[in-house]
């Protein structure tokens, strides 16, 4: 980077005022300054000007009148215990009264502490400060301050008391526990409509709980489009706070038992129509949304009881806005397709009177979306429900994905709480070394406090729904994200800050309400206090095999894993194990032009790791010489059984043998990501009844089901 690219000092104050860091240490350790053009335009997507240096100045003195020129701080998040002091802002010489009203609609005296400072001029108003200082023993929960001034004027503030540490699920006290690791679209049995959904959730997971696994770790169930063509990625949804009803068992939805004879006739043709696609190599969700969608709308249209409709009536209303809002997307997507961009203006804009007459005159279609949710959500509770009666002690555990699509109903519907002109994405690391742009809007910070971080706790909440738990994907995200700002190079972003002591503070205490634990996705290039903060607040990190290793270059020996983790020999980005042995993830990143180096020189890199791997296998005598591919995958299971974590991931595809790769990161329509049934070791198609009668799965269940934590 040359001087000219660096920029000025008035910038780098404006960007520390903003939390956005204007330099980085990359995965090879290497000191990476971040150019002048970056961080104005990362600026430019929170609101604030920076193209030269006088206006830098003048937002930096903004900046730092902000809290002046309110009463009260929009949200304060604080942990169980603590004495925070809260600063109130009036005219100078104007009393206040400032009081808590508690969840549970009780209200507590906030007491003024003695605190001296000069009054400032604020647009020519002389602003005082005040102090006063939260009581100790406030309860967990989401409570409301309020301030009352003697001219009359109020004001309020959210107040969140979070769990100093979550506390584990009773089970996870007593020993570890283990289970299996499922992107459920893949696991289709013979009754499935071409893509494995909530039933075979349930089959699956009473199976594997036969052999003592303990809960079941789903892709993102989160909703996409609700009109072709659908978004293959589920970690692309268009909302992570309603859900995907592709996954419904049409059969096992109540109102199929309303249907009158002609009605279910045909939806069981529907049914024997979708199931042809089970023989397909791809998981072709649109002819599934498609043929599910007509069915839907058939049970949406019978006749039930009143018992019935007043359940959905209950559930409508405890999703207040938020539901309505979704569906009403879903109702306008229907019509002029799932981007924004491409809508009559008027409907742009969620707040528009248009977009409310629109769901006015189209009130239907709009039922029918909310009906779906509820549809959706009444199947998750009873395949929970089965997975506990079986025996499992966690159940489901939902995955939750870091974004959403830059054009879907989240960024229509909380476009107030996202920054515009910028995407997520990562930098360049050891398996995507261009970088990624994942394509998705950011929470902004600033704005997201603002709204008391409402959007962030109801979707956590919709996650947490029944489960036993939940995995963040890319948590690191909850402390910095990398933002890449539109027309730049994915290499070519910045990291912006976040409050993690409020974020993930609401998540601990979300998740410590639902009796849930949490799983964070720690890899890539991490801040080491971050997994310090992880561990203080009693959440899981991640260990991958593959990515564990010693500061010698030397596979990191089992005994020394994390015991607060959840760890295991692959993950969804990476090839099944049998294909990583393999080294196909090697020859796929070569055919799409991914590499950034010769393919001979990451081929040999590559095998060296699998080859040191091994040999610390047959140093444990967990495998000879001679063993094959199927023994290997079974010894890297009992290598990590070894180990103290107190949760052990099996995935499903090394249940079956497959070697197909799932997902290349950095790729979109180059491969068929997310769209890859499972298949056995031969390559052929394995439904879900094959996978339970596999002399593959067995001996790889005895490796992890027999060790305890050491």
């Amino acid at each position: 980077m040359t001087d000219a690219d660096a920029p000025t000092q008035a910038v780098l104050d404006l960007a520390a005022a903003y939390g956005i860091a204007t330099d980085y240490w990359d995965w090879r350790g290497r000191h990476v300054p971040v150019d002048a053009e970056t961080v104005v335009a990362v600026l430019r997507a929170l609101g604030v000007d920076a193209s030269d240096d006088e206006r830098a100045a003048a937002a930096l003195a903004a900046a730092a009148e902000e809290p002046w020129r309110r009463v009260l701080p929009a949200t304060v998040v604080l942990r169980e215990g603590w004495t925070p002091w809260v600063f109130v802002h009036v005219p100078h010489g104007t009393s206040v009264d400032v009081w808590l009203e508690l969840e549970d609609a009780t209200t507590r005296d906030v007491l003024q502490v003695d605190h001296v400072v000069d009054p400032r001029s604020i647009d020519g108003t002389l602003v005082g400060e005040a102090a006063f200082e939260l009581p100790a023993d406030l309860p967990l929960g989401w409570h409301t301050l309020h301030a009352a001034l003697s001219g009359g004027a109020t004001a309020t503030a959210t107040v969140v008391v979070t769990p100093r540490r979550l506390t584990l699920p009773a089970a996870m006290t007593r020993a570890r526990v283990w289970g299996l690791m499922a992107q459920l679209y893949q696991v289709r049995s013979a009754r499935s409509w071409g893509i494995g959904d909530l039933s075979d959730l349930a089959e699956l997971g009473s199976w594997a709980c036969g052999h003592g696994a303990s809960f079941v770790l789903v892709n993102p169930l989160h909703a996409a489009e609700p009109a072709g063509p659908m978004e293959p990625s589920p970690y692309l949804p268009t909302t992570r706070r309603f859900s995907n009803p592709v996954y419904l068992r049409i059969e096992e939805v109540p109102e199929y038992a309303y249907l009158s004879s002609c009605e279910r006739a045909r939806v069981d043709a529907a049914a024997a129509a979708a199931r042809t696609l089970n023989a397909y190599d791809t998981v072709d969700r649109d002819a599934v949304w498609s043929a599910k969608r007509a069915a839907l709308e058939v049970l949406h249209r019978a006749a039930t009881t009143a018992g019935r409709h007043a359940a959905f009536e209950r559930y409508v209303a405890s999703q207040g806005d938020g539901l309505r809002t979704y569906a009403t997307w879903c109702a306008i997507a229907d019509e002029f397709g799932a981007l924004v961009s491409a809508w009559p203006t008027p409907l742009r804009d969620v707040h528009s009177p248009v977009v409310a007459a629109y769901a006015s005159s189209h009130e239907d279609v709009v039922d029918f979306h909310m009906w779906c949710q509820w549809a959706f959500d009444e199947a998750m509770g009873r395949t929970q429900q089965a997975l506990r009666e079986a025996g499992m002690s966690l159940g489901i555990v939902n995955d939750l994905a870091v974004g959403v699509h830059a054009q879907g109903a989240d960024a229509w519907g909380l476009a107030d709480v996202l920054a515009d002109g910028v995407t997520v994405g990562a930098p360049p690391d050891q398996f995507n070394q261009r970088g990624q742009n994942w394509h998705q809007p950011p929470w902004h910070p600033r704005r997201l406090a603002d709204a008391g971080y409402a959007p962030f706790r109801d979707m956590v909440r919709a996650v947490l729904r029944d489960s036993g738990g939940i995995r963040v994907d890319h948590i690191i995200g909850l402390f910095r994200l990398w933002w890449v700002p539109e027309g730049m190079d994915a290499s070519c972003g910045a990291y912006v800050r976040y409050d993690h002591e409020a974020l993930i503070g609401i998540l601990v205490l979300e998740a410590q309400r639902a009796g849930a634990v949490v799983v964070g996705e720690d890899l890539g290039v991490v801040e080491p206090t971050a997994r310090d903060v992880l561990r203080e607040r009693g959440i899981l990190g991640t260990s991958i095999l593959w990515f564990e290793w010693t500061s010698d270059g030397r596979p990191l020996p089992p005994e020394d894993y994390r015991s607060l983790c959840l760890t295991t020999v692959t993950t969804h980005d990476l090839p099944p194990t049998a294909g990583y042995l393999d080294l196909a993830h090697v020859a796929l990143r070569d055919e799409l032009g991914l590499l950034t180096r010769p393919v001979e020189q990451e081929r040999a890199v590559e095998q060296r790791a699998v080859d040191e791997v091994r040999a610390a296998l047959r140093e444990r005598g967990l495998l000879t010489g001679d063993a094959s591919t199927a023994e290997t995958v079974v010894a890297l299971h009992r290598y990590l059984a070894q180990s103290p974590s107190v949760m052990l991931g099996v995935s499903v595809s090394d249940l079956a043998g497959d070697r197909r790769i799932v997902n290349q990161p950095g790729t979109d329509e180059e491969y068929p990501n997310w769209r890859i049934p499972l298949s056995g070791p031969d390559g052929a198609l394995l439904g879900l009844e094959e996978l339970q009668r596999s002399d593959v799965a067995g001996p790889v269940i005895a490796a992890v089901a027999a060790t305890e934590a050491v």
